[in-house]
């Protein structure tokens, strides 16, 4: 069970991550009919660039989850860098197209949906997981599942906040997402993390 639940918890950080680089590459390649000529051929690149990122970064994450826990700690710090490349990427492409916030909020829209959808499933399939451990400690695991949608419905309402306000730059709506993703995986940690210490009590 602790190996699972390392594994559980990495397979939804890396969901999550996947899932939100999926609403990126959707949000923005609605608009990539639009520009001149020079500012089409950047954008293009860009998106490539951007899709090639995603690509890796799935491709890394099949390959550790084939080759075991030891191979997920041991390379969890590439997926990072790949992540943050991912986003570095998404902030250079709205650089170059400039102000166009409308797209910018659709993007943030789009990833938010995305962040709280992984909230839901983390939760779910913790509750699953939960549902398999032993009655006396279901307290524990409760209190957990209970605390992560909590997290989740206080970061929902955050974004929901921002994105209500609606004229924000995608600095501080990229902060807000990365805020939220920080707080989801801290959340997703502390509840596999009572899960373990349930099915494993010390003694």
């Amino acid at each position: 069970m602790p190996e699972q639940s390392s594994m559980h918890s990495y397979l939804s950080w890396t969901k999550e991550r996947l899932d939100e680089m999926d609403a990126v590459l959707a949000s923005l390649e609605t608009k990539t009919d639009q520009g001149k000529t020079e500012l089409r051929r950047r954008v293009d690149q860009l998106m490539s660039d951007l899709s090639k990122r995603r690509d890796e970064f799935q491709a890394q994450v099949k390959a550790q989850a084939e080759a075991g826990e030891t191979a997920i700690k041991a390379s969890n710090a590439q997926l990072e860098s790949l992540w943050h490349g991912f986003e570095a990427q998404v902030e250079s492409y709205f650089e170059t197209i400039g102000e166009q916030i409308e797209q910018q909020q659709a993007t943030f829209r789009k990833v938010a949906a995305a962040q709280a959808n992984a909230w839901r499933e983390a939760a779910d399939k913790l509750h699953y997981e939960a549902a398999r451990v032993a009655a006396a400690r279901r307290a524990d695991i409760d209190a957990a599942i209970k605390q992560m949608r909590v997290d989740a419905a206080e970061a929902e309402a955050r974004l929901q906040k921002l994105k209500q306000a609606g004229s924000d730059s995608w600095i501080s709506m990229s902060s807000a997402l990365s805020e939220a993703r920080k707080a989801f995986d801290q959340a997703n940690q502390r509840g596999w993390d009572a899960l373990k210490r349930a099915a494993f009590p010390r003694s």
